[in-house]
């Protein structure tokens, strides 16, 4: 239960975060498909799936102090963009992004909560997991995988043949990525990005 209070708020602001954005970048890019459907808000429950946002996250914390998970993916119509192309690469790259500076966010808020004497454990494991968890979140969302973001953006730097046999893999991508949980291959790529943010949180402490 504590390592839920724990994980619950910085989990739920880096996922709409994370949502959000994708949906806002894509609208200034020319498609209101995530606009019209009401998913550019911060507004999480407009971003949750109970199953991959909450049950899986928590219960792996729980059990193996690593977090894995997803939200419902924000619709973006590619053709709409008017650049389908070259504009996929930043919608897709804007949902890590953000969580790179909410990690900062969190680790200059561990910083402040240092200096103005905040000394209850509750809060300050708060800030350093909203480090932790946007790194991760980053580190994953990044890996080249369709339909991950990471797989977006290399779709959108090959070359259009490449790039579109490249895609193919997406049905597939969720599998994949299970694979490489369960021979925890996942756990070996994304440690270090652990590791950095506890040097963050030190850095700021």
């Amino acid at each position: 239960m504590q390592a839920i209070a724990v994980y619950a708020i910085p989990v739920l602001f880096a996922i709409t975060v994370h949502e959000a954005s994708h949906g806002y970048v894509a609208r200034m890019l020319g498609d209101n498909t995530a606009y019209v459907l009401g998913r550019v808000t911060l507004n999480p429950l407009k971003h949750i799936d109970p199953l991959g946002t909450i049950a899986i996250p928590l219960g792996m914390v729980i059990l193996t102090g690593f977090m894995f998970g997803w939200a419902k993916p924000v619709p973006v119509d590619w053709s709409s963009l008017r650049r389908p192309k070259r504009d996929m690469i930043w919608v897709a790259a804007a949902g890590p992004a953000v969580n790179l500076v909410m990690a900062i966010l969190w680790a200059i808020l561990f910083r402040i909560l240092g200096m103005v004497g905040v000394d209850e454990q509750f809060f300050l494991e708060v800030a350093r997991a909203g480090v932790q968890v946007n790194l991760v979140f980053m580190a994953l969302n990044l890996l080249p995988i369709p339909p991950l973001d990471g797989g977006r953006i290399v779709a959108g730097l090959l070359p259009r043949s490449l790039s579109n046999a490249y895609s193919r893999i997406e049905p597939f991508g969720l599998f994949i990525i299970i694979g490489l949980l369960v021979t925890q291959t996942l756990t070996v790529v994304l440690q270090p990005f652990l590791a950095v943010g506890e040097a963050i949180v030190r850095l700021f402490s």
